[in-house]
């Protein structure tokens, strides 16, 4: 495992990896709270395509992810997580739409509960899911840095309030 550590609009962000891929993205108080302990020693120039790839995000010259991911979870939030990757830049989904998508169209809560572990924030585009009616529900970098992506992703995010929610 090695990771890096970068600077974002949403304030710093850790990026940790294996050998088979990207494992995490990691915001300052993200809920739950990963174990640093487990991100190994820290190596810039192996998370520089993420790193690379974020920056042009931020800059709204990318708008999908091209980097290999090997984030840890059940079969269940694997497919969950699959189905956020499907999510369109700068469109949301309900928690009930990505259930159906799952074939799991009662499952809502568990996914709910599976989008709350996205271990890859941002890569797998989690802050996409919305409540039924359109209420932003909770996030693992806290609601603010949410509405902030979405923002972002709609052209509203305007560079003077940046720094509001690092």
């Amino acid at each position: 495992m090695t990771h890096s550590i970068i600077d974002s609009p949403i304030g710093a962000i850790t990026l940790v990896r294996d050998e088979a891929g990207l494992t995490g993205v990691f915001m300052l108080e993200h809920r739950p709270t990963p174990d640093e302990a487990r991100f190994g020693e820290r190596d810039d120039a192996a998370l520089a395509d993420a790193a690379r790839q974020l920056g042009e995000y931020w800059a709204g010259e990318r708008r999908a992810f091209d980097l290999p991911l090997a984030p840890a979870g059940t079969p269940f939030q694997l497919r969950v997580w699959e189905a956020l990757r499907s999510i369109p830049y700068g469109e949301t989904r309900t928690y009930g739409s990505i259930a159906a998508a799952v074939g799991q169209p009662t499952a809502v809560r568990a996914v709910g509960l599976a989008n709350s572990r996205n271990p890859l924030s941002i890569i797998v585009p989690c802050h996409r899911v919305v409540g039924a009616r359109g209420a932003l529900t909770g996030y693992a970098g806290g609601v603010e840095r949410k509405r902030f992506l979405l923002d972002h992703e709609s052209g509203a995010a305007l560079a003077p309030g940046l720094d509001s929610v690092a």
